[in-house]
């Protein structure tokens, strides 16, 4: 299975929940906003790349990439129809709940004069049409990912074509209108546009006839890193960033109502080439925008908040460090805070035992409390090192900020190396005691973020193991002097080890299956599309080996397959949090190794940027994990079946069977098992 299609095929599990009664109502809205905003990030990204492909392999007259192209246009095609068809069954179901969307036709006169009022007072200041010439260079001038409304003025044989971008970083997007009764009315603010359109235009172009349609386009996301010996790296990769916003567009996407004539002129301005995607679609575009739906209605329309679990360890202790010290920490976001960090992090930036911080940045919040504490940490004398990741994709501006930031406040700023990403999620903080020098680790599967820490579900542990935390400070090492080869037998470090031992250890259970020992591998990753380790799985299925995976997005894997990938059972789960940790688990003739990792099993993980794994030691957190992934692969509510088809089927519970949401009963695991803690401090 293509990674493209696959992708599409998880996109397509967001679009289910959308489409699903049993999820809250204005949660299925914002699905519609999930799926609108992962698909742009993959035109901008796979699909550029793709094409970029094509274009290569065409000059080679290789048209297979050409055909695979194709067929990601139709699916997404098919799939935009499909969100079409539950947009309007949404609004139907809101409107059962006395919330209404109203267009231009369908207010009353009352209405009508307070759109008008309000589109004098607040939106025209923001509207500076652009009328379109023969000397506009629309490629240059659409921003990716705005909305526009293009405006067609006619009169007589005379036309004018205008682009009016949609304001919505000045204003929502969703305008709360009154109403006479208890209902709850709103506008798109297109349409709020649309109202006002004459006051836009009138006096200054005669026209008998103005229409407006909403168009939108998407950028190719790829850029090259700008290298000139004379500027630091801060300035190059600004420099670098700027070609993002003039790249050539791989969508277009237009009211599907739009005249064919305006649709073949967007396309010739915009250059749009025969592989290039035409999505005809809504009236309205940017569906992401739906990530943010007013909270209108009931309580129950909505997911109720989860109450936050605490960390017995950390709450009964005087520190951060004095938690760790005793026994290893596992925390699991987002049932947790991820104040639990920061916390360690404040008290590190102060503490007078602390003389160093380490840690990598990869994505952080835009108000960061992670980057203040560093700063506040190199005020206080301290040496922090920061690996701050500037390929980031579309965090790369934010990191530079952050980066020019923590460089000014005296901190040692490094940037990795020019052909690895570095995506792995360490910090370390060393700390003098009467014992000795002590390191205090957290590795983890997630960003240090705030808040995609609050719907992210990823697992962080904090050690002070000795040998654990004297291979992260190699890591760190590693990344400084690229030229030094550690070693590491607890950790599992791409591009040095990674590979090598994931694949020792599944020819390790095939070796156990081949001695009808009992063999099995239980796995949960992001995305699953390296061919070496596919085909080692399919070796592990056809020797044995009991293979349960978990997979969120792509799967390239094709489970079930008669004498392929018979023992090989995989399921993906799409719920209210978005699943993002990694776990291995390998049963090791019975002496289990369990790992989390911030690595996915693709080939650009493993081999081509630095992530981390590390082995879990502690028996009770083995357990722990072991007793999350049973939940999760007992899932009936949220779970999908991955088949070879791809066809998304969910999960049924047999009759008599416990209905098992695994998001949901997790957070009672670990309150269960946080009281135990509790209790065992207690005695």
């Amino acid at each position: 299975m293509p990674k493209e299609l696959s992708w599409l095929s998880f996109n397509a599990r967001v679009l289910q929940e959308a489409a699903d009664p049993s999820v809250p109502l204005i949660e299925r809205v914002r699905f519609l906003g999930i799926y609108s905003s992962n698909l742009d990030e993959f035109f901008k990204v796979r699909v550029a790349e793709l094409k970029r492909q094509v274009i290569i392999n065409k000059a080679q007259g290789n048209e297979d990439t050409v055909n695979l192209l194709r067929q990601v246009q139709n699916e997404a095609n098919k799939y935009q129809r499909t969100l079409n068809r539950i947009y309007k069954q949404l609004l139907v179901e809101l409107a059962d709940h006395n919330i209404f969307l109203r267009d231009p036709d369908s207010i009353t006169k009352a209405q009508n004069e307070w759109v008008h009022s309000y589109f004098r007072r607040h939106v025209l200041k923001h509207i500076n049409p652009v009328i379109i010439g023969e000397d506009t260079d629309l490629v240059s001038f659409l921003k990716d990912e705005f909305t526009y409304l293009l405006v067609d003025m006619t009169d007589g044989n005379d036309v004018y074509h205008a682009l009016i971008e949609i304001p919505t970083d000045k204003i929502p997007r969703f305008i709360r209108m009154p109403s006479e009764d208890n209902n709850v009315t709103f506008m798109f603010l297109d349409d709020v546009i649309r109202v006002g359109i004459d006051s836009i235009f009138k006096g200054l172009f005669t026209y008998e006839k103005i229409e407006a349609y909403s168009i939108k386009m998407n950028r190719d996301a790829e850029y090259d890193l700008v290298g000139d010996i004379d500027r630091s790296v801060l300035d190059n990769m600004s420099e670098s960033l700027k070609q993002r916003l003039n790249a050539m567009p791989v969508r277009f996407s237009y009211d599907a109502q739009m005249p064919e004539n305006m649709v073949n002129f967007m396309a010739k301005e915009l250059k749009m080439s025969s592989i290039d995607s035409m999505m005809p679609g809504n009236r309205y575009h940017n569906f992401k925008d739906f990530l943010s739906f007013p909270s209108f209605g009931s309580d129950d329309m909505e997911n109720r908040p989860l109450s936050e679990i605490k960390s017995y360890q950390f709450v009964n202790a005087m520190t951060p460090f004095e938690a760790i010290g005793k026994k290893d920490i596992l925390l699991y976001y987002p049932y947790y805070s991820f104040d639990y960090f920061t916390e360690f992090l404040r008290h590190a930036s102060y503490d007078p035992k602390v003389s160093s911080i380490k840690i990598n940045i990869y994505r952080v919040a835009s108000n960061s409390r992670v980057i203040n504490s560093l700063i506040h940490a190199a005020n206080n004398g301290k040496s922090v090192t920061v690996v701050v990741e500037l390929k980031a994709r579309f965090d790369e501006a934010n990191n530079v900020k952050w980066a020019s930031r923590l460089t000014n406040a005296g901190v040692k700023v490094l940037f990795g190396l020019p052909t690895l990403k570095i995506h792995s999620k360490l910090c370390l903080v060393t700390r003098h005691e009467e014992s000795g020098i002590v390191r205090y680790a957290h590795i983890g599967t997630g960003n240090f973020n705030e808040k995609t820490a609050k719907i992210y579900t990823d697992f962080a542990l904090f050690t002070a193991n000795a040998k654990i935390t004297k291979e992260v400070d190699d890591v760190f090492s590693f990344i400084e002097y690229p030229y030094t080869r550690p070693k590491f037998e607890n950790l599992l470090v791409s591009p040095l080890n990674a590979r090598d031992r994931i694949n020792f250890m599944i020819d390790r259970e095939i070796d156990f299956a081949k001695q009808g020992i009992k063999a099995s591998i239980n796995f949960k990753v992001n995305a699953l599309v390296d061919i070496e380790i596919i085909n080692k799985l399919y070796e592990a299925s056809k020797a044995g080996v009991k293979v349960r995976g978990i997979v969120r997005g792509m799967c390239a894997l094709k489970p079930g397959v008669k004498d392929l990938s018979d023992n090989i059972y995989i399921t993906s789960i799409v719920d209210r949090f978005l699943e993002h940790p990694r776990v291995m688990l390998f049963n090791n003739g019975g002496n289990e190794e369990l790992f989390i990792s911030s690595a996915d099993w693709m080939k650009r993980n493993l081999d081509l940027r630095i992530e981390v794994g590390t082995r879990i030691v502690d028996p009770d957190l083995i357990k722990r994990i072991k007793d999350i992934l049973i939940l999760q692969q007992n899932d009936n509510r949220k779970a999908r079946i991955i088949d070879a088809d791809q066809k998304n089927v969910y999960v049924q519970a047999k009759e008599g069977d416990k209905q098992i949401r695994s998001q949901i009963d997790i957070h009672e695991y670990l309150v269960e098992v946080e009281e135990q803690i509790a209790k065992s401090d207690q005695k």
